[in-house]
């Protein structure tokens, strides 16, 4: 039995605050406030028991102090979002962001993953390591299976944090991770080509067309310095390539312009991992990133449809509601037709 006075969570309240607004304001049923938030239909109902019990919903939904949901809600509609997770880390300190990211990225996940999840992760983000590592164990199954959609980046110690990041997320949703043993990125295509054969990285390359989620950073064009004293494995050929073309970010290697648009190269075909059309084709697609270094990145994610759910700071969240509407959303058709070619 629930107690009256349970203590909910601030990332917790967020979530029963927009299930509230989605069933009293927005007129929606709890099957399809379920199917947007991606929860059972059943835990919207103990969602919407809790707003009651906890004083939010009267006459009008009243949000709790501590949760962002009119910028959350203001952003999401601005970019066509399914959802926005807003953390406040009170500081511009990218350590503090990256804290705040973190246990705000656990909270939702804690919340939304059901048992029937398969999972993809990428192998490398400052944002994600914070994540698994503020997450708690859970009493239950709450993923079908966790796969690593990308190798590992740099030296072997990126390897390592790599496999850390599969296993912890794993080991707190009580299933089964599928390693990828194998850098990401390699010298040639036929390179690539070759460990994509062997039958075990073949086994794991299988399962990226069957994931319903994918949790993802969201990189700079400039390395992050954790990812810079791990041995970044961009030359400054490559660099320099990527930034003549115009290239902002990128997501699990695949860099995009300032719009979001794919830029092709053949770096493309070096990248032992998930491919662009894999990654578009995910239901859900987790970024969290944040702060003033990646503003340009994280835009470009969202307008090019990379991810659909972020998680990201306060600061960013204001000067994303600030900016203009984009004008057209990509669809992995766009990004085929709007492909960006190196010179």
């Amino acid at each position: 039995m629930v107690s009256r006075n349970k203590i909910l969570s601030s990332e917790q309240l967020g979530l029963v605050v927009k299930a509230a607004r989605m069933y009293h304001e927005q007129k929606l049923s709890q099957a399809e406030i379920a199917e947007r938030l991606h929860v059972s239909q059943s835990r919207v109902s103990r969602w919407l028991s809790d707003a009651i019990r906890q004083g939010i919903v009267r006459t009008i939904v009243i949000a709790p102090p501590g949760t962002e949901s009119d910028l959350e809600e203001a952003v999401a509609a601005k970019f066509d979002l399914q959802t926005v997770v807003i953390a406040d880390p009170g500081t511009d300190d990218e350590a503090s962001v990256i804290r705040a990211l973190g246990t705000a990225a656990a909270g939702y996940l804690e919340v939304t993953l059901t048992g029937a999840n398969r999972v993809g992760l990428s192998s490398w983000s400052s944002t994600l390591l914070a994540t698994v590592d503020a997450m708690a164990p859970r009493n239950t199954q709450s993923a079908e299976i966790v796969v690593q959609v990308i190798g590992g980046v740099g030296n072997p110690t990126a390897q390592v944090r790599a496999t850390h990041l599969a296993d912890r997320l794993a080991s707190v949703t009580k299933t089964t991770p599928r390693f990828l043993p194998a850098p990401g990125i390699v010298s040639s295509q036929e390179g690539r080509d070759a460990l994509l054969a062997d039958p075990f990285v073949a086994e794991v390359a299988a399962e990226w067309d069957r994931l319903d989620t994918l949790l993802v950073g969201i990189g700079s064009i400039e390395p992050s310095p954790l990812l810079r004293d791990s041995g970044n494995s961009l030359g400054e050929a490559d660099l320099s390539n990527l930034a003549r073309a115009g290239a902002v970010g990128d997501v699990c290697l695949r860099f995009f312009d300032e719009r979001g648009v794919l830029i092709q190269s053949d770096l493309n075909d070096r990248v032992l991992g998930i491919s662009p059309e894999q990654i578009l084709s995910i239901d859900r697609r987790i970024g969290v990133a944040g702060g003033s270094r990646k503003y340009t990145a994280i835009k470009a994610a969202v307008e090019g449809n990379w991810v659909n759910v972020l998680i990201t700071d306060k600061k960013t969240a204001l000067k994303l509601e600030s900016e203009k509407a984009p004008t057209r959303r990509f669809t992995e058709e766009h990004h085929e037709q709007r492909t960006v070619f190196l010179p």
